[in-house]
Parts: C-alpha cells; structure tokens; sequence
C-alpha cells in the first residue's frame, strides 16, 4: 500500500489544496487557524486519496477484473479524499479549538510577559547602578585632582 500510482495520487490531491490555503492565507483571505485546519484537512484527504485508490483498487478488481480496477480506483480516491478530509477538518477543529490548548497557549504568553517585563526591569537597574558608578568614580576622580593639583595662590 501507499506506493506507485496512490502514492503520487495522494501526493498530488494534497499538494494542490495546500498550496491553494497557502495563497489564501498570503493575501489574507484566511486566518491562521483555518489555515492549520485547513492543513489538517489537506493531509489526511491526502492520506484518504492513497488508501481509497488502493482499496477501490482491490474491491474494484474483485467485482470486474480490468475496468473495476479502474473504477474502483477512481471511485475509492474520490470517497478516501472526502472522508480523510472531513476527518482532518474536525481533527484540526478540535485541535485549534481545543481549550487546555488555549490554556497553555495564554499561560506561555503570560510567562513570557512577566519574564520579558522582568528582563527589563533588571535592565534599568542595572543601567542605573552603572550610571551611578560612573557618575561616583567620576567625582572621585574630579575630587582628587582638585586635591592634588597645587593652588596657584
């Protein structure tokens, strides 16, 4: 299963739905997540075209060696595209959809918030302490050269 004809079958049906959702996506005629359940979709109907043409194939080639080889084929390629991507689409909306996903998506982007405002209060004080380092050693710098350079009274 899964070689020669199907292979490139599957290969070729899911290829040229992704790259359709691709340029819908690019000119902003879809969203990110219809994108990604839209690929899920591609994928499996890809996977669905490989088996049904196999399939089709071998109950094709039962019932009328010959023609029902290629009828079956056709016929099952077409059936396995549509159940394998009707199975993706709901796959892929379950997963998009899914609310510990959402969860653990808003919980990352908290903790990626609070280390990014962290970093940055480190930062400034950082910048600060060095700022008034420089601005000590300056003075004691100025301070001794005031006391050891000679007045010229």
């Amino acid at each position: 299963m899964l070689q020669g004809g199907s292979l490139w079958g599957g290969l070729i049906a899911g290829g040229i739905t992704q790259i359709k959702d691709t340029l819908s996506l690019s000119k902003g005629e879809m969203d990110k997540k219809e994108f990604t359940v839209q690929t899920t979709g591609n994928v499996s109907g890809a996977i669905g075209v490989m088996a049904g043409i196999e399939y089709g194939a071998v109950l094709g080639t039962t019932l009328l060696p010959g023609v029902g080889t290629v009828i079956g084929s056709v016929v099952g390629g077409l059936l396995g595209n549509k159940l394998g991507h009707t199975v993706g689409i709901q796959a892929g909306n379950a997963l998009v959809n899914n609310r510990l996903v959402s969860d653990v998506k808003q919980c990352v982007a908290n903790v990626t918030e609070s280390v990014t405002e962290s970093m940055a209060n480190a930062t400034h004080s950082v910048t600060e302490s060095v700022a008034n380092a420089a601005q000590s050693v300056t003075k004691s710098v100025t301070d001794s050269v005031h006391h050891a350079t000679p007045s010229a009274t």
